[in-house]
């Protein structure tokens, strides 16, 4: 019986973790089968996702710290986006008053939610990790992954490399997580490839509700390839160094004011 409880604890702050997620999703889903009078659907798109912002402000499932985390992963996606787009990555085929250089600003939500996951998920099972590599290396290696991001169009591609480099960086780094009474713990790059995988699987969602579209799927949508995996494997690192580095920052500050 334990277990079965655990499990459900365990699936319930999952799932409270994915508001935000959700709501992106909710609303890509809604607006694709529902027209939306007197505004173009990335204007609406935008206009939702900035209000579930807020009212989860209010409503204090979101704090003041993780709000300008999420800001800052909209920033980073919105321009990984414009720059993707400009290169014929995938397109935004719709009109919107809300776009730049291609791009709807609304795009910018859908790194953000991971943040928002992110956030959420670590205060909810009250997360800590061993064995940190050290702002240094993880911000080298960050930021290393996001440039390569831009840079495979004009350079040889090195996520392999990358990806090689995290095993190295990160094999003693595990995560450090609560369920009720019980705390648990498993190595962060198999969380890595988890939360990847998920993101691959909200990716076919998201690009079959029209929430951007692939050159091959402009014609009839088929299925994002399997390489995007390692794609959101390396994006899903540079949030987790973010996130997992401004939590050190945060204790230690309460550790020296305390």
């Amino acid at each position: 019986m334990k277990p079965i409880i655990q499990l459900l604890h365990f699936g319930y702050h999952q799932a409270m973790s994915c508001i935000f997620p959700v709501a992106i999703f909710g609303t890509l889903a809604m607006s694709s089968v529902m027209p939306i009078p007197f505004m173009h659907r990335y204007d609406a798109i935008l206009i939702v996702l900035l209000l579930v912002q807020y009212l989860m402000y209010r409503s204090r499932l979101e704090t003041l710290d993780e709000i300008k985390v999420i800001c800052v992963f909209h920033i980073i996606g919105l321009a990984l986006e414009i720059y993707k787009v400009s290169m014929g990555s995938w397109s935004y085929p719709e009109p919107g008053y809300s776009k730049i250089f291609g791009v709807p600003l609304y795009s910018g939500f859908m790194y953000a939610s991971v943040a928002s996951f992110m956030c959420q998920i670590w205060r909810r099972l009250r997360m800590d990790m061993t064995g940190w590599p050290g702002l240094t290396s993880a911000a080298l290696l960050g930021g290393a992954i996001y440039f390569n991001f831009f840079t495979h169009h004009f350079i040889p591609d090195f996520r392999w490399w990358l990806t090689a480099l995290v095993f190295i960086v990160f094999w003693k780094t595990w995560i450090i997580y609560n369920v009720r009474e019980t705390t648990y713990r498993m190595p962060l790059t198999v969380a890595f490839i988890i939360v990847g995988f998920f993101i691959w699987l909200a990716e076919n969602v998201a690009t079959f509700l029209g929430a951007w579209k692939y050159p091959d799927q402009h014609q009839t949508w088929q299925i994002v390839s399997f390489s995007k995996i390692s794609s959101w494997f390396l994006l899903v690192i540079i949030s987790v160094i973010i996130v997992a580095q401004l939590k050190h920052v945060k204790a230690s500050r309460t550790t020296q004011n305390s």
